[in-house]
């Protein structure tokens, strides 16, 4: 596969092969990255059948935290307690107070990074952020929080024109931004007291943003959005987590959490006036025969697609409800004890999710959700061992390709060899049974991923953290957002974004990687599967990150 390069000579020279198309693209490279506001037009192009990768870059200014400074921000002033911070702001020292700061965390700029399918650099567009010289307080601008490792993911319309993603209204280098309130959804019992809207992001292939407040995922993250585009609909579908207070939790928290359904605005950031959150599905474990949770985290999903007119997510954190795969039933008929397969002839919701507002702090919000047949059913906080799926591509609709990022387990000393050792992590084939109407593990692909090997970053410290007693150097744990191809032949190329595990004391501050592998789609066998390879196609540098990953605008 390669990369589409436009015939025009506004942007490019025409015709660019061969050694011309890689000077070009190194050219690219040294170019400064663009941002404008959402009426006026980049000076770069996405072209099909190249990658898009979110790129974080945490602004490494010894000034943005002192030691001794009171977190999380306004703690004095909310249920507390406030803690003193323990490192400066120098990276990667400063994310050691998320061992005294549980919400600990601080906005860095978005890049959108295109590279072709072996990795090499194009060109790089900056989403507006305060830093830039033509932005200014009431300006259109996003940010994501360095070090949330499930933010940013990147997803196409479903016209395949418009990319989409998530972050927040605020400038670069606020601290806790991740786990404040929304302006319109205030949990008072959140220890970090300070208010930020979140926002959904499109850009088309000429670099145009757009974007759409929200005032759900107060006191989290909203993680994912894909636009729904098509046949007359045009609304977000969004995935995150809520909540970071006691309980029971406000209303504004259980209805801004999980699976939302957000109409596009089209006025400038200022000018808009975001409403309670519109929940589009809910799941509660009680639908297993399980006994409650706490209202609302069953929601706390991740990944997010869709295929064949369905809406599928994945949970893969928190102790609350089932680590896996789950999607809205529009018919209210496909699982009547909480599992099964989507309907034939099933449509996409196009409205938020109907409640009872006299009930929804007793009983939550109405389940609309499955899990889908075949995936785990255990509840998280029993599982074992333990599933932590994230992204998912459908190759078509008898192959489903799902993540697992690794549990994390950064307890002692092991934690290399316990990376090492799972046997869930990396991705996962999964093919599905018409005759009994489940899905089934074929096998996790994992070779050349290097699980648990740690590698070297340019400028990294070396030996162990003082604070941690762990090492420095970061290993791969597992994958989280993926995206994928099949061709004419059968062969399916999977792209994804590793997760990682470290001495650090934030895990989702280490450089990770880009990686990719090749499957014959037909394949189920485990012995064909293992001699399949993962390659790394790009490595995060210095303070730097990736976190989702797609095919350009455009591409077929």
């Amino acid at each position: 596969m390669q990369p589409i390069f436009p015939k025009s000579k506004s942007s490019w020279q025409p015709l660019l092969t061969g050694v011309v198309a890689l000077s070009l693209g190194a050219l690219a490279v040294s170019l400064p990255a663009v941002a404008q506001e959402p009426e006026l037009e980049a000076g770069i192009h996405f072209y099909p059948d190249n990658l898009v990768v979110s790129r974080s870059l945490y602004n490494n200014n010894v000034n943005n935290v002192k030691i001794g400074a009171l977190l999380p921000p306004n703690c004095a002033n909310t249920v507390g307690p406030c803690v003193a911070a323990i490192d400066n702001g120098s990276y990667p020292f400063v994310f050691n107070n998320v061992t005294v700061d549980a919400s600990f965390g601080i906005t860095s700029k978005i890049y959108l990074d295109q590279v072709t399918p072996s990795g090499f650099l194009l060109d790089s567009l900056e989403v507006p952020n305060s830093s830039l010289r033509n932005i200014r307080s009431e300006s259109n601008q996003l940010v994501t929080s360095f070090s949330s490792k499930s933010e940013i993911a990147l997803n196409l319309s479903t016209d395949g024109k418009l990319l989409t993603f998530m972050g927040y209204v605020a400038p670069i280098d606020a601290i806790d931004v991740s786990n404040s309130n929304t302006p319109g959804a205030v949990d008072p019992s959140n220890p970090v007291g300070i208010n930020y809207y979140r926002a959904v992001a499109t850009v088309n292939r000429s670099g145009k943003f757009t974007f759409t407040e929200t005032n759900a995922y107060s006191g989290n993250n909203g993680r994912a959005a894909i636009l729904n585009n098509t046949r007359g609909a045009d609304f977000f579908y969004t995935t995150g987590n809520a909540g970071n207070g006691a309980n029971p939790q406000p209303n504004g928290i259980i209805l801004g959490a999980g699976a939302q359904i957000i109409d596009p605005s089209k006025a400038p950031e200022s000018f808009q006036t975001p409403t309670a959150p519109t929940p589009v599905a809910s799941f509660s474990v009680t639908e297993l025969g399980d006994k409650a949770d706490k209202i609302g985290k069953d929601d706390n999903f991740r990944g997010l697609t869709i295929f064949n007119n369905v809406v599928y997510f994945t949970k893969g954190s928190g102790s609350n409800g089932v680590n896996t795969v789950y999607f809205i039933d529009t018919t209210g008929t496909a699982c009547p004890k909480g599992v099964g397969v989507p309907a034939v002839g099933a449509t996409l919701p196009i409205s938020p999710l109907a409640y009872d507002a006299a009930t929804l702090q007793t009983a939550g919000l109405p389940s609309n959700m499955c899990i889908l047949a075949g995936f785990p059913t255990a509840l998280a906080k029993t599982a074992n061992p333990v599933a932590a799926p994230f992204g998912l591509w459908f190759a078509n609709a008898d192959t489903l390709y799902v993540t697992d990022e690794g549990d994390g387990f950064t307890g002692d000393t092991t934690l290399y060899t316990h990376a090492a050792a799972q046997t869930a992590a990396g991705i996962q084939k999964w093919i599905f049974n018409s005759s009994t109407q489940t899905w089934n593990l074929a096998y996790t692909l994992q070779n050349g991923l290097e699980l648990g090997v740690p590698y070297t970053i340019n400028k990294y410290p070396t030996g162990n953290n003082p604070v941690t007693n762990l090492p420095w150097a970061p290993a791969t744990d597992g994958v989280r957002n993926i995206t994928g191809q099949v061709d004419r032949s059968g062969t399916v190329t999977i792209y994804g974004i590793t997760s990682t595990i470290s001495g650090n004391g934030d895990t989702g501050a280490d450089p990770n990687r880009l990686i990719a592998i090749t499957d014959d789609l037909s394949n189920t066998e485990v012995a064909k599967a293992a001699k399949e390879k993962f390659h790394v196609i790009r490595k995060a540098d210095f303070a730097e990150v990736f976190r989702g990953v797609s095919f350009t605008p455009g591409t077929k």
